[in-house]
């Protein structure tokens, strides 16, 4: 099963959503302001995608931070900041078996998912 997480009012979201069930692929949405995430589970997707990819640096979140927040090479301080801000992560991240991926891009989904 495929798992994605995210907001359900963020568009890319929506769209991600919107493609996946016109493709009739299942999966589990997990909106993270409902279901808040944990330092532990985004340690564990920074094992898997490097932080530069999985922080949306274009968000309100990001520019709101303050020079010393910005630092990505502590994981564990990305993964609390994450953690306590989910709105600073690429939207949807997306699980399926062993991969995982951030943002939604029709073309390389129906490569990787259909």
């Amino acid at each position: 099963m495929i798992k994605v997480h995210g907001i359900k009012n963020c568009d890319t979201v929506k769209k991600a959503l919107k493609w996946l069930e016109q493709n009739q692929i299942g999966y589990q949405f997990r909106d993270v302001r409902e279901i808040p995430l944990s330092a532990e589970e985004v340690e564990s997707w920074l094992a898997k995608i490097p932080a530069e990819q999985l922080v949306n640096k274009r968000s309100t979140s990001w520019r709101q931070l303050d020079e010393s927040q910005r630092d990505l090479s502590n994981r564990n301080e990305v993964s609390q900041l994450i953690a306590e801000q989910p709105t600073l992560f690429k939207r949807p991240l997306v699980e399926a078996g062993d991969e995982m991926r951030v943002g939604f891009n029709a073309q390389q989904w129906e490569a990787w998912l259909a």
